[in-house]
Order: C-alpha cells, then structure tokens, then sequence
C-alpha cells in the first residue's frame, strides 16, 4: 500500500462516511476498479478518523448529553438527559443484530455486482422518503419511539452499499424527522457504533506512515463534511445523494458486465 493509496482512501472515507452514498461501497469499488490491494484494517482505519471529526465536532454536545444523562439517574430531569439515554437504548439492539450480521455475512455481500444494486436501490428508497415526508420533529424533541427504530435500522448497514448515514437517515425522514436534524441525530449516533467498530479491530491496525496520513486525511475532510452538510440541509434536500447513489451504482454494474 503507498502513501497515495492511503491519502485518495482518505479523502474518499472522509467525503462519503458522513454523506448517505456508502462508505463501505466507495471503499470497496475504488479498489477493485483500480485494482488496489488494501488491507481489511485500513477500513476501521479510516472510520477511526472519521470518528474523531465526529467526536471533535460534537464535542460539547457529548459533554452535555453525558452530563445531563448521569443528573437523570439523580432526579435532576431534562429533555437533555432524557435524549442520552434514548442514544444508550437506540444503540444497543442496531450494534448487536449489526455485529452478528456482518460477522456472519460481510464476505458474501462484498461482490460488486451486489454494492451496485444496494446504492441504487437505497437511492430510490432515499429521494422517495426524503421529498413525502413533513418536517415535524427536530433533534431535541425526539421521541423515544423514534430513536430507537433509527438505532435498529443501523443492522442494515451490514451490507456494503445500504450506508450508515443513508439508512439511518432515510429511517428519520419516514419518521418526519426534519432534514437537518436527521443528519445530526444519525452523526450522534455514529459515534458509539464507529467507536465500538475500532476497538475491535485496534488490534489489526499497523500504525505506520500510511495508517497515520489516511486517518489525518479521513479527519480533516469529515469536519467539513459535517459543517456544509449541516448548513446544507437547512434549505437543501436528499435528492442529489440519492441521484448520485443511483448514478454511481448504474457505473459499477457497467463496469462488472464490461470486465
């Protein structure tokens, strides 16, 4: 692997992680189009940069949420703390049914021809949800009901092309949440899944010149991504994410047919 790989790697994990067009899927297509060979724990790799963007970015909304979360067991109740412990419950059944899915079926679901099919598929399903469902709910009055089913939706993200960020908040849409509290509510709850993800596979990591260039990468462009994604979907829809997926999708399957 060189330090070229790793920073085109790094860019590509810090643009599509964050966006609901598929990590997995980018991360596996490139090099097979390419003909790259990247170690399987470069991947957690670069989610670990992408984890500190999260992290860093929403670092006082964790501070906050903790706080508040540990003053609920006390009596000292607020819609903050109460949201915390929605985040403990919306993380846990998505994690588990996820870690087993993907341990049992990841190999098998890595074939292009199937990343293809996921991303434009997620990608009907996305524009269709995001341009009929009302914006009725925002981040700080989520219900339980509706985090939790976010939370569960995240097993699905198992398959390589379905996407984290698409199917969690594709998820919120249908469940009128509005735009820019989906992508921050599905940032949130990135944090504990990546988190556990890296510590599973820290053991994998080889910690040299092209680890460290590829999580610098993957870091600095995921800060942006939050940021203009955020002020993004203020005004702005799903529909060029979903039309991009579809695009993307209708290419890798040309090129499977062509080669």
């Amino acid at each position: 692997m060189t330090i070229f790989q790793s920073i085109v790697l790094g860019l590509i994990q810090g643009l599509t992680e964050l966006l609901p067009i598929s990590s997995s899927a980018h991360l596996n297509l490139i090099p097979w189009i390419l003909t790259w060979n990247i170690p399987e724990s470069f991947d957690v790799a670069l989610h670990f940069g992408t984890l500190l963007a999260i992290g860093i970015f929403f670092f006082m909304d964790w501070i906050n949420l903790i706080k508040c979360g540990v003053n609920q067991i006390v009596g000292k109740k607020s819609n903050e703390g109460k949201l915390f412990w929605y985040f403990v419950i919306a993380t846990i059944p998505g994690a588990i049914i996820g870690f087993v899915l993907d341990r049992f079926f990841e190999e098998c679901l890595k074939a292009p021809i199937i990343i293809a099919f996921s991303l434009i598929i997620m990608g009907i399903i996305l524009y269709v949800v995001d341009k009929y469902s009302k914006n009725e709910t925002k981040y700080e009055n989520l219900t339980l009901k509706q985090t939790f089913l976010v939370g569960l939706s995240q097993c699905l993200a198992f398959i390589p092309g379905v996407s984290r960020s698409g199917i969690t908040m594709t998820t919120a849409r249908l469940l009128r949440i509005d735009r820019e509290s989906s992508a921050k509510f599905s940032f949130m709850l990135a944090t504990p899944i990546i988190f556990g993800a890296t510590l599973l596979k820290l053991s994998d990591f080889v910690f040299n010149m092209e680890f460290i260039i590829g999580v610098l990468v993957s870091f600095i462009v995921g800060i942006f991504v939050i940021k203009y994604l955020l002020e993004f979907l203020k005004k702005g829809t799903f529909k060029c994410f979903a039309i991009y997926r579809i695009v993307v999708g209708i290419l890798a399957i040309i090129i499977f047919f062509v080669r």
